[in-house]
């Protein structure tokens, strides 16, 4: 069945979602429903008691919280992927979007579940702490092409492109001082820009005290090179024989989320189907605006897990 469905459709691509997909309630029906996904948010309740209520019951200001969203979204992403695998659907090539990449690299086995929860909160908070040194933020541009707001921030002394995510759509980070003034510029230019709701300059040059410190942390780890390929947010290729995957991981915290080129790779390397894991569907949308050739499913509860199996199967009959 499985040769057929890759045929028919391609390589099954899992992509994990990232931070800022978050919110309340989010979960809870996979708890309720897939024992495998039980077994993941148990497991968080061992390493990190209290990370369940927050996830199920939190409010949407708690979620917001860097040392709250990152942790929770990890746990949910890992909980849908599990779920994925007990209903019979098998990843043959991943990626994750930021925090996401980590999950994929607990999914696969690289690293403990243990291991990668007490990670992602180290890399949380480290990350809020850099944030909490300096009034920063970030914007999504819309409309642009990627070489003119790059282009528009070099205006800047304190801006940086940071997620390239799909054609015309760009996210960038840096002082809120700037950030007004760059949102008139990008009108200026006939795009777009809209703020988003988090604390701080996250993938960019202003992260790497967070980076330096999260390379010593990762010291502490056992990490070893996945088993299927997994693209790396750093360089949009998979992790290789010779990469140093905890060199990638520090270094992913203060450079760009190259996500557009990584899903064009992954196409090109056979990806057919993409499912993304986690809350929302952000990554589910940006792949549909890369590419109208795939087909494009998202698990994150009861109802859309069951559309992306009977998607997959159906294809692969």
């Amino acid at each position: 069945m499985q040769e057929t469905a890759e045929m028919a459709n391609g390589k099954i691509a899992i992509v994990f979602s990232g931070q800022g997909a978050q919110y309340p309630g989010m979960g809870r029906g996979l708890y309720e429903n897939s024992p495998a996904a039980r077994d993941v948010f148990d497991k968080a309740e061992r390493v990190r008691p209290g990370t369940s209520e927050r996830i199920f019951f939190g409010s949407e200001a708690q979620l917001a919280e860097t040392g709250n969203t990152q942790p929770c979204v990890f746990c949910v992403g890992l909980a849908a992927a599990a779920a994925l695998r007990e209903a019979g659907v098998e990843a043959d090539i991943l990626a994750g979007f930021s925090l996401g990449e980590i999950a994929a690299l607990t999914f696969l086995g690289a690293v403990s579940f243990e291991d990668g929860l007490r990670l992602v909160c180290e890399r949380a908070g480290l990350m809020r702490e850099a944030a909490e040194g300096m009034d920063a933020g970030m914007m999504a541009v819309l409309k642009l092409p990627d070489g003119e707001v790059a282009a528009a921030c070099a205006e800047f002394d304190s801006l940086y492109p940071v997620n390239f995510n799909s054609p015309n759509q760009v996210v960038v980070a840096g002082l809120k001082g700037e950030l007004g003034l760059f949102e008139r510029r990008v009108r200026e230019l006939g795009g777009r820009a809209v703020p988003l709701k988090v604390g701080g300059a996250f993938h960019s040059p202003m992260m790497e005290g967070a980076a330096a410190a999260f390379s010593k942390a990762l010291g502490a780890y056992e990490i070893s090179r996945p088993g299927i390929p997994l693209y790396s947010n750093v360089t949009a290729r998979p992790y290789g024989a010779g990469t140093d995957v905890k060199a990638n991981l520090s270094k992913h915290i203060c450079s760009p989320v190259l996500w557009r080129e990584s899903v064009e790779n992954m196409i090109l390397d056979g990806a057919g189907t993409f499912i993304e894991t986690g809350p929302g569907k952000t990554l589910s949308g940006l792949v549909s605006r890369i590419s109208d050739k795939v087909r494009v499913y998202n698990a994150e509860n009861t109802e859309s897990l069951k559309k992306a199996v009977e998607g997959v199967t159906e294809g692969a009959a």
